[in-house]
């Protein structure tokens, strides 16, 4: 997924490589089709490999210190750079600015997902434009005209429809809808993934849009787009649905939006039994699983089919007690997609709809 045939690119994501921040850097690190990724910019944590310092194994992509030694790494040189930080704020710092503005000034095309659209900045227009740049910002949305609104012909669409949901932001519904995609592809159940953020497209999603760039008025209809395309383009048997935010979390109207557009089969919830306090929110707590669950499946004419786990500051003994107590309690598939086997992972929706059978044969 990250080898030879792709642009080479450097990830920039300083002082916050595997925090929530640098959750764009994060995701592609775990996967990215779209761009061979050479190294990542982080001076707090330079000399480190970034494998091992997100995942404990190592990938073999460095992190450095600066753009200059990315840029001197090796022989082999950074055509893209990748602007892998997500602030809440979703602006740029002044140092942020003047590292892009060095970038461009060695050539480098540039992508970012921020708000803020640098292809409406005249500076970063001037300069590109000097040095025969691209510049892409993934968040930024077609004209309106060309936006469409929901009419319901999702419904018409024969492949499962499932979203990956959350009861939190930056909780992991990107990372289990990638991993569950490949694992029911490797099981032979034809599946394909709508991005609905700006990393997932920039990982490589065939189909997807940015769903907090968008009117709310036509979120649900350029979603619903999509998946019916996808539908058509491709023989499915499965459309997994990339969740943003959680249902519940007053920041975000973006799940409610997903629920809508994609009108699901069924949802997994993603949860992170240690997690007290939303993100960015720090005297918000984190709902209960059940109360989410009743939300979802109050909302939207769909049920809940699993729950998966984020382990994040877990022991192996703690998860194994939240699985077992999440499954008694539940009566649901619980599982930690980190740490499942393919077959696992796949059964977690097999199994939840009789039409999509088991054994998968060569």
């Amino acid at each position: 997924m990250n080898g030879p045939g792709k642009p080479t690119a450097v990830i920039y994501c300083e002082g916050n490589f595997g925090k929530v921040d640098g959750k764009t850097a994060n995701g592609l690190i775990h996967r990215c089709d779209a761009y061979r990724i050479l190294s990542v910019i982080d001076s707090s944590k330079a000399g480190t490999d970034s494998g091992s310092d997100l995942f404990g194994d190592a990938n073999d992509i460095p992190v450095v210190r600066n753009i200059s030694e990315a840029l001197n790494l090796n022989d082999l040189k950074p055509e893209v750079f990748i602007y892998g930080l997500a602030p809440a704020n979703g602006r740029l710092s002044q140092r942020d600015r003047d590292v892009i503005t060095h970038v461009i000034s060695q050539g480098m095309d540039v992508v970012c997902g921020l708000h803020e659209f640098l292809t409406e900045d005249v500076t970063f227009i001037e300069l590109a434009t000097k040095n025969d740049v691209t510049i892409y910002d993934v968040r930024k949305p077609k004209p309106n005209h060309e936006l469409r609104v929901f009419d319901g012909s999702v419904g018409l669409v024969e492949a499962k429809r499932i979203v990956v949901m959350g009861t939190d932001c930056a909780i992991g519904k990107r990372t289990t809808a990638t991993i569950l995609d490949s694992s029911l592809n490797s099981q032979r159940i034809k599946t394909t993934l709508i991005a609905t953020g700006q990393t997932g497209l920039m990982q490589g999603a065939r189909y997807g849009v940015v769903m907090d760039a968008l009117p709310s008025q036509f979120c649900a209809g350029e979603l619903e787009s999509c998946i019916t395309r996808a539908a058509k383009e491709c023989e499915l048997d499965v459309i997994l649905v990339e969740g943003q935010g959680a249902l519940s979390h007053p920041a975000f109207c973006t799940s409610a939006l997903i629920l809508r557009g994609s009108q699901p089969n069924g949802v997994i919830l993603q949860h992170a039994p240690k997690r007290q306090y939303r993100c960015d929110f720090p005297s918000m707590c984190v709902p209960e699983l059940a109360d989410e669950i009743l939300m979802i499946e109050s909302f939207s004419n769909t049920k809940v089919i699993g729950i998966t786990i984020n382990h994040e500051y877990m022991s192996d003994a703690e998860v194994k007690y939240a699985i077992l107590k999440y499954r008694d309690t539940f009566g649901l598939p619980v599982l930690d997609p980190l740490r499942s086997s393919q077959e696992t992972l796949a059964a977690l929706v097999i199994d939840s709809f009789s039409d999509l059978k088991w054994p998968l044969t060569n």
